[in-house]
C-alpha cells in the first residue's frame, strides 16, 4: 500500500499541489494501481489511462458539490483513491468489500451505480437541466470514453444537449478502446481529429493576428466566420460534435496535467455544453498493459514482472467451446456470420475473424445496432450468430421483440455470462434474461449443461427456422458425461432417482447432480432432470415426473421472479406434487466469486441438498 498516497487527505490536498506534486501523484498513482490490482484482480489498462484526467478533474472542481458523472463505471479506481478509498482496495471486487464499479452506497462521490457504457451524457445532462431548473449553482461534468462514444444513447444525449444551451462540460477520453480495439466511422474521425494540431494552432494564430490590426481587427475576425468555418470543414471532421450544438475544445493530451487543467478551467468559463476531446493510452505507465491493454482491460491477480496471470484454468472455457465450434460450422456452410459488439475475444470470436474476416462483423458498443443488423442479415439469406453478454442483451430487448420475433427470422443469439459473473456485480450478472426471452414468441431458449451440449445446440440452432436463444455461463465448461443430440423442447433425465427429483438449467444441472449424491449417502433417492429447452418446456415429461415424484425442486442461475420454476410451476398447478424453485431473489445480486454467492443464496450442491432433506 503506497505510504505516499496514504499520507494524504484526498481530494482537500489535492486541490492545494502545484503541477510538480501532480505529476508525482500521477507516478505514486500509476505504481498503487499495478500492486493492488496484481493482488485482487480487476480493470487495470483503462485506470492507467485515465490517471491525469480524474486527477484534474478533482483539482479544478470542487467535488462533491460539484458533479461527477463516469461513463463505463470500470475506469474509476483513481477517482475512488482521490475520494478517500484507498482501503478499500484490499478487499476490491471481493464478497463484502469495495466495488470496482461506481456505488452511491459507498461514497457522495459517487452519482451512480454505472458499470454499463454510453450513459453518462444523459445522467449529466438531466443534473445539469435539474439544477437550472432548481436555481442552484454547480458544475457538472459528464466522462466517457473507453469505446462508449460509439453507443447511439451518446448522440442521443449529444443531440439533446445541443439545442438546450445548459451549461455542462463532457470530457471524451478517447484511448481507441473500448475491450476490444474500438471500430467504425466515429473511432476513424477521432483518430483524424488527434492529427490535426496544425488546423488548432493555425484558428489561434489567425485570430491573435487579426486583433491586433487597429478598429478593424475585430470586425474582420467577425467578417471571416464562413470562410473559417469552410477551413474546419477542409481540414477537420470533428465539426460533428459543433454542429451539434457544443463547443469543441481539443484535441488535448490526456496526459499533461498541466495542460488538462487549463482546458478545464477554460471549459468552467463557457457559456453552453463544451465537449473536452483528450487523448489518452490506455494501459499507460505499465508495459505490459500498454503491449496488451485488452489482456489487461479485466484481469484476475497477476505477476507484476511478468504480467502473467497466478491463476489459469487450462479446462476450456464456455467462450472458447462456443468459438471453436461456430468456426467449425462456418467451414462447413458459408451462410454462418458472427456479431460482436466491441468484445471479440471475450466472447471467443477472435479465431473465427481471422479466419473469415469477411464473415464477421464487429459493430462496436451498439447491441441495439447489432440485434437489428443481425436481423438484416438474416432477412437476406444469412445465417447470423450474435454473440453478447447477457448484461449489455438486455439494452436490446425491443429490437429483440419486434426486429427478431415479430419477423420469425433466423438469428441465434449467444448469451455469454449468463447468470452470476463473479466479481463485477450488479451491472454484469446475466441473471434476467430467461425471464424475459422465454415470453417471446417464436424464441426458442436453450442452456446447455456443460460444453459438449454447447456444441450441440449449436448445431439445432442451424437447423431451426426461428429465433434461437443460447445462454452459458461465464468460466470453464465442464464434460458432465457423453454427448447426447439435443431436441427443441425435450428435458433429458442425468440421474435416476424414486423419492423426488430436481428440474435444473444449464450450469445448475452439475451443482444438482451433485447434491443428489449428498443425499445419496442420508439414504435419499433423487432424480435429476436436464432442462436443456428453458422455452418451450417439456410439459410431456414434466406431468410424467408429477405422476411419480411427491417433490419438484427447481434449481435456475436467473431470477426466479418470471423464471423457469414459475413456469414449471404453473404446468403441474392442478397436480398433488409439491414444487420448490431455487434461484436468484427480486434483488440485485452483490459482487463476490460465482462459488460464494452460490452458497450465500441456497444454489450451491450443498444448499439444493439440505432443502431436500429440510423439506422430505
Amino acid at each position: 500500500m503506497s505510504k505516499y498516497l496514504k499520507a494524504h487527505k484526498f481530494p482537500e490536498d489535492l486541490r492545494n499541489m502545484n503541477y510538480d506534486e501532480l505529476e508525482l501523484l500521477s507516478y505514486e498513482m500509476r505504481d498503487f494501481l499495478v500492486e493492488s490490482v496484481s493482488k485482487t484482480g480487476g480493470h487495470l489498462a483503462s485506470n492507467l489511462g485515465i490517471v491525469e484526467i480524474s486527477i484534474a478533474l478533482h483539482k479544478c472542481f470542487n467535488t462533491p458539490e460539484d458533479k461527477i458523472v463516469w461513463d463505463v463505471g470500470h475506469q474509476t479506481y483513481v477517482h475512488k483513491v482521490l475520494t478517500g478509498r484507498i482501503d478499500g482496495f484490499e478487499n476490491l471486487r471481493q464478497l463484502g468489500g469495495m466495488s470496482g464499479f461506481p456505488k452511491v452506497c459507498e461514497s457522495e462521490y459517487d452519482l451512480f451505480d454505472t458499470g454499463h457504457s454510453s450513459s453518462s451524457i444523459s445522467l449529466g445532462l438531466g443534473l445539469a437541466s435539474a439544477r437550472d431548473l432548481m436555481g442552484e449553482d454547480y458544475k457538472v461534468i459528464s466522462v466517457i470514453g473507453d469505446g462508449a462514444m460509439t453507443g447511439g444513447l451518446a448522440y442521443e444525449a449529444l443531440n439533446n444537449a445541443g439545442s438546450m444551451n445548459t451549461n455542462f462540460i463532457v470530457v471524451l477520453n478517447d484511448n481507441g478502446m473500448s475491450i476490444s480495439p474500438n471500430t467504425g466511422g466515429l473511432s476513424r474521425s477521432l483518430g483524424r481529429i488527434t492529427s490535426t494540431d496544425k488546423y488548432i494552432h493555425m484558428k489561434t494564430q489567425v485570430k491573435k493576428g487579426f486583433k491586433k490590426v487597429p478598429v478593424i481587427g475585430e470586425s474582420v475576425i467577425s467578417g471571416i466566420h464562413n470562410a473559417k468555418e469552410n477551413i474546419k470543414y477542409a481540414v477537420i471532421d470533428g465539426i460533428l460534435f459543433e454542429e451539434l450544438g457544443f463547443k469543441y475544445i481539443g484535441p488535448v493530451d490526456g496526459h499533461n496535467i498541466k495542460e488538462m487543467c487549463e482546458t478545464l478551467e477554460h471549459a468552467k468559463a463557457i457559456n453552453g455544453p463544451v465537449l473536452i476531446h483528450a487523448v489518452t493510452d490506455k494501459g499507460k505507465g505499465y508495459s505490459k498493459a500498454e503491449e496488451n491493454p485488452g489482456v489487461f482491460h479485466g484481469i484476475g491477480p497477476f505477476d507484476v514482472d511478468t504480467g502473467i496471470p497466478l491463476k489459469k484454468s487450462s479446462a476450456r472455457s464456455y467462450s472458447a467451446v462456443f468459438g471453436d465450434k461456430i468456426t467449425e460450422m462456418a467451414e462447413k456452410d458459408d451462410s454462418i456470420v458472427t456479431i460482436s459488439a466491441a468484445m471479440v475475444d471475450g466472447v471467443g470470436l477472435e479465431g473465427f475473424r481471422k479466419k473469415f474476416p469477411k464473415r464477421f462483423f464487429d459493430v462496436g458498443i451498439a447491441e441495439e445496432h447489432a440485434v437489428t443488423f443481425s436481423a438484416g442479415l438474416a432477412k437476406a439469406g444469412l445465417r447470423p450468430y450474435f454473440a453478447v453478454y447477457s448484461s449489455f442483451l438486455q439494452r436490446a430487448y425491443d429490437e429483440i421483440v419486434e426486429d427478431i420475433c415479430l419477423q420469425n427470422l433466423p438469428v441465434t443469439l449467444c448469451i455469454d455470462r449468463a447468470g452470476v459473473v463473479g466479481a463485477d456485480g450488479e451491472t454484469h450478472h446475466g441473471l434476467f434474461d430467461m425471464a424475459y426471452l422465454k415470453s417471446l414468441p417464436n424464441m426458442t431458449v436453450l442452456a446447455p449443461k456443460d460444453g459438449p451440449e454447447l456444441e450441440k445446440m449449436l448445431e439445432l440452432s442451424f437447423a431451426l427456422d426461428g429465433p434461437c436463444a443460447i445462454r452459458y455461463p461465464r468460466g470453464s465448461a465442464p464434460e458432465l458425461g457423453k454427448a447426447q443430440q439435443i431436441t427443441k423442447g425435450k428435458a433429458y433425465q442425468v440421474k435416476r432417482g424414486t423419492d423426488a427429483e430436481i428440474w435444473a438449467v444449464g450450469s445448475t444441472v452439475k451443482n444438482a447432480m451433485e447434491a443428489a449424491d449428498i443425499l445419496k449417502k442420508d439414504g435419499i433417492s433423487v432424480s435429476v432432470i436436464n432442462v436443456a429447452t428453458v422455452n418451450p418446456i417439456d410439459s410431456k415429461k414434466l406431468l410424467a415426473s408429477a405422476d411419480k415424484y411427491p417433490l419438484i425442486i427447481t434449481v435456475e442461475d436467473g431470477v426466479l421472479n418470471g423464471g423457469v420454476g414459475e413456469t414449471i410451476k404453473s404446468v403441474l398447478a392442478d397436480t398433488d406434487t409439491k414444487v420448490i424453485n431455487l434461484g436468484w431473489p427480486d434483488k440485485f445480486i452483490e459482487h463476490g466469486t460465482q462459488e460464494q454467492l452460490y452458497a450465500k443464496y441456497g444454489l450451491d450442491a450443498k444448499s439444493i441438498a439440505e432443502t431436500i432433506k429440510n423439506t422430505k
